[in-house]
């Protein structure tokens, strides 16, 4: 099965479990973390991207206060329950695909979020997105990606964050990272790949309570699967 499969069936119903031919951390995981903090990428940022940093970068500046990433946001749901849970700050969710940034899920949600408006949700290449954030120095008091895609097989290690060129980038943002996701190992070299960045983080359990809402569909699913889903906290 795919990654994008397992994505799928995890939104359609049964949420397969994440199937690796890794028996531990990828055994390149530091040569290419090393390599990328030495090197600088320089790939030349897409048009829709820098138009819609543009015209955020405006309203952060604007704004004055907390901001929130909320990255990989699919459909925008867990954007708009952090920024219910944080009327203080702005949110902004990105995501890479036009279809899921444009779908009217709000009807769906299992919670009200009338009223809720301190938040964005944007498409752009978190590629080039990362890389805007980081050189304008954006206030992020909190930066989450939660439950990415999680390239299982061994040959795709450089499709995960902590394997991809931007990772130098995405560990400068935020006071607090925080990741989730169903596959612990994926946790595990995300850990590695921060300390070798100068950063510390802990994995914990995601224990949600009856009366707690899951925070994305992806999470709901997982769970309601019976998969234990876990949490990376970098501080």
């Amino acid at each position: 099965m795919s990654e994008q499969e397992n994505q799928i069936d995890a939104l359609s119903g049964d949420s397969k479990a994440i199937v690796t031919n890794q028996d531990g951390v990828h055994e390149k995981l530091e040569q290419i973390v090393q390599k990328h903090l030495a090197h600088r990428f320089e790939k030349p940022y897409q048009q829709h991207t820098l138009t819609a940093f543009e015209a955020l970068d405006a309203k952060v500046k604007a704004w004055g206060g907390e901001v929130i990433l909320d990255a990989c946001c699919g459909v925008g749901q867990s954007t708009r329950l952090i920024a219910k849970q944080n009327p203080q700050a702005l949110v902004i969710g990105v995501d890479k695909s036009a279809h899921r940034v444009n779908r009217n899920v709000e009807e769906h949600f299992p919670v009200d979020l009338a009223g809720v408006s301190n938040f964005d949700i944007i498409r752009a290449d978190l590629n080039d997105f990362y890389r805007l954030v980081a050189q304008a120095n954006w206030p992020i008091v909190k930066h989450n990606i939660l439950y990415p895609n999680p390239w299982p097989k061994a040959k795709h290690i450089q499709r995960r964050w902590h394997g991809a060129a931007v990772f130098p980038s995405i560990i400068k943002i935020g006071d607090t990272i925080e990741l989730r996701s169903n596959w612990r190992l994926y946790l595990e070299e995300f850990l590695l790949a921060a300390k070798l960045a100068g950063r510390n983080g802990q994995i914990t359990e995601v224990k949600l309570s009856a009366a707690d809402t899951p925070i994305t569909p992806f999470e709901a699913k997982f769970i309601n699967s019976g998969q234990q889903c876990w949490q990376l906290t970098i501080s």
